[in-house]
């Protein structure tokens, strides 16, 4: 099997992923959004482990990850038209959907104890691979401490878990970047709880009608909702254009090492400002962007400066990843 980059993934090391899967241990595998870290999703002992490695709150659900569409139907029951409209039309890819989850079948550790399940086909060839290799499901949040800077690299996943892997697969460089988007579609209305790989215009496109974005209230309700997320060390301010001069000229002045994240840094910077590797559109500040929030981390930095894309298309989705890394800051 050959990754996005190229490089040839041998089967016999997608078997042997599997094989630990099989033994109730953990693997970290690519997507095409980040890096997860990965457990047999009906095995409970091994879901336990998953959360401890991770440090993630036994209450906060994970998403099972499924290697065809058609196994949707062992995992949830009162599976809406409109959910299956999405499927079609987004499986694989980035798109998790939250459906009444199937009695019996889905373990507690999965759901954090609700009654519903998230659920997702990755598009990416070594994590479907060793989907069809297991031969079942992978419950997998992105494979690093909770909280922080998720993955986007097996190096970024060595970094941050090192041997409390049992096995990480190598899939190159994760193609999109920021972790996929999810709908909740076990109510009456579909609500968008996390914004994502796919882009809400093209979910209302699918549906023929609006679809809601959840607000505040539900923090923590589906992966990666809580109001601080996606932070590195360094202090995240979100600011506009016309703010990263005198705002980096105040912030130098007392001493703070400052970094810049934008599009278009401004020629006239104070000296000694260090402006990481420009985005040149929204795809590309989304695939980038956690790697820009580590490298913020390795050049030590004490605030790194960001202006945020326009919250359009997957923007949207690095604008959210923005504000939650600013809110940690805000509440140290």
């Amino acid at each position: 099997m050959t990754r996005p980059d190229g490089v040839v993934v041998d089967d016999g090391e997608i078997e042997r992923a599997a094989a630990v899967l099989r033994g109730g241990r953990l693997v970290a595998f690519p997507t095409e959004t980040v890096y997860g870290l990965g457990a047999d999703a009906a095995n409970p002992l091994a879901l336990r482990r998953l959360y401890e490695v991770k440090r993630r709150p036994a209450t906060h659900p994970v998403i099972v990850h499924l290697g065809d569409p058609d196994s949707l139907d062992e995992w949830a029951v009162d599976v809406r038209d409109e959910a299956r409209l999405l499927v079609a039309a987004c499986w694989p890819g980035p798109l998790t959907v939250v459906l009444r989850r199937r009695a019996g079948r889905v373990p507690d550790e999965v759901t954090g104890g609700r009654d519903t399940v998230g659920m997702r086909v990755p598009d990416q060839p070594v994590a479907l691979s060793l989907l069809r290799a297991f031969g079942g499901a992978i419950a997998a949040p992105s494979a690093n401490r909770f909280g922080c800077v998720s993955p986007t690299t097996a190096d970024h996943v060595r970094n941050d878990l090192g041997d409390a892997v049992d096995m990480i697969l190598d899939g190159g460089p994760c193609a999109l970047g920021v972790e996929s988007t999810i709908v909740d579609c076990s109510r009456a209305e579909s609500v968008i709880l996390r914004e994502g790989g796919v882009a809400r215009e093209r979910l209302e496109a699918i549906v023929a009608h609006p679809i809601a974005v959840a607000t505040g209230d539900t923090a923590g309700t589906a992966p990666g909702t809580l109001a601080t997320h996606y932070a590195p060390s360094a202090r995240v301010e979100v600011v506009d254009a016309t703010e990263v001069v005198p705002r980096a000229a105040s912030q130098v002045a007392t001493g703070l090492r400052v970094g810049l994240l934008a599009e278009k840094p401004p020629c006239e910077l104070p000296a000694g400002v260090v402006v990481l590797d420009a985005p040149a559109d929204a795809e590309e500040y989304a695939r980038v962007l956690y790697a820009r929030l580590r490298e913020a981390d390795a050049r030590a930095l004490d605030v790194l400066l960001a202006v945020a894309p326009s919250a359009v298309g997957i923007g949207a989705a690095v604008v959210d990843r923005l504000q939650r890394a600013a809110t940690r800051a805000a509440v140290r």
